[in-house]
């Protein structure tokens, strides 16, 4: 797999895979705006100097999403799926955190949707956000491909009309192919298992926690190590939708980029931080941005 440092000519490969979201939202004149964690990955990673590829599950509402333009515009190799059903929910806030409801499941998003000439990338990141992708997806992609799986997507049952339930861990094959796996500090709190009980060496966990920011393990044959990073800098939160997708992202593209895992958790704390300044896609923290908030770290205080 090819490794550089960040900002050279070598642009490593990145597929994303996974089924956009139509989330209800009152201040959209279409009653709805594009989500999913393929849609905010794609666009993060999008910012680093690495080729995206995008394979997204769209209803026939959501392909017409003016959204899907600004991640093209972004630099995006994007490839529609059609679903006759793609997931929708209504996200309502409440003093006790967020109620997700689902309005719409999803159909499943088939790995034969996925290009031939996709299927040996320098890395691919599995989004599901809707139980969309199947055990299938654990041979997708080539032994060599560093795959990560956003795990989140598999820990939700969706009854449309209901709010959505969230599943307890289980270890699967896609679980065992992925050489990292990013689970938010909610799921690790829903039922998860001990990290040791279903990881193997070799793998990497990324834990996100909102405004408490990430940890970062490493399975080795003895146990586990890792190291906590906080937000970098701490901001008020617009809007967290996306910022836990984009945290992944970006970590796997700069880790491609630097080849160094600390760095890239540095690296995506940024711009994760600055995404919570947002409220859509088409407001993604730009390249620009991103480096400027990087010498900013740098400056002395």
């Amino acid at each position: 797999m090819a490794t550089s440092s960040i900002g050279t000519a070598v642009q490593p490969t990145l597929v994303v895979v996974g089924a956009a979201t139509r989330d209800i939202a009152a201040d959209d004149p279409r009653g709805w705006k594009l989500g999913g964690g393929v849609t905010y990955s794609a666009i993060a990673a999008a910012r680093l100097p690495v080729k995206v590829r995008a394979l997204i599950g769209v209803d026939e509402v959501a392909a017409t999403a003016i959204e899907l333009d600004a991640i093209r515009t972004a630099g995006v190799d994007v490839r529609l799926v059609p679903l006759g059903s793609g997931p929708v929910f209504d996200n309502r806030r409440t003093p006790n955190g967020r109620q997700q409801f689902a309005l719409a499941a999803s159909d499943v998003l088939s790995p034969s949707s996925l290009p031939g000439e996709w299927r040996a990338p320098d890395a691919a990141l599995l989004a599901p956000v809707a139980g969309e992708l199947s055990e299938e997806w654990s041979t997708a992609f080539a032994s060599a491909t560093f795959v990560t799986l956003a795990a989140q997507g598999l820990l939700r049952r969706l009854h449309p009309g209901k709010e959505v339930v969230r599943l307890a861990f289980e270890h699967g094959p896609i679980i065992h192919r992925a050489d990292a796996i990013a689970l938010s500090r909610e799921d690790v709190a829903a039922g998860a298992p001990p990290i040791r009980d279903w990881t193997r060496p070799g793998q990497s966990v990324l834990i996100t926690h909102g405004r408490r920011g990430s940890l970062a393990l490493s399975r080795t044959e003895t146990g586990l190590s890792g190291h906590f990073m906080p937000p970098l800098p701490p901001r008020k939160a617009v809007d967290p939708t996306g910022a836990g997708d984009t945290f992944i992202a970006v970590w796997l593209a700069a880790r491609m980029l630097a080849g160094d895992g600390w760095r890239a958790q540095v690296v995506a704390s940024v711009m994760s931080s600055l995404a919570v300044m947002t409220s859509s896609l088409s407001q993604t923290p730009s390249t620009a941005d991103l480096c400027a908030a990087l010498a900013e770290l740098k400056r002395p205080s």
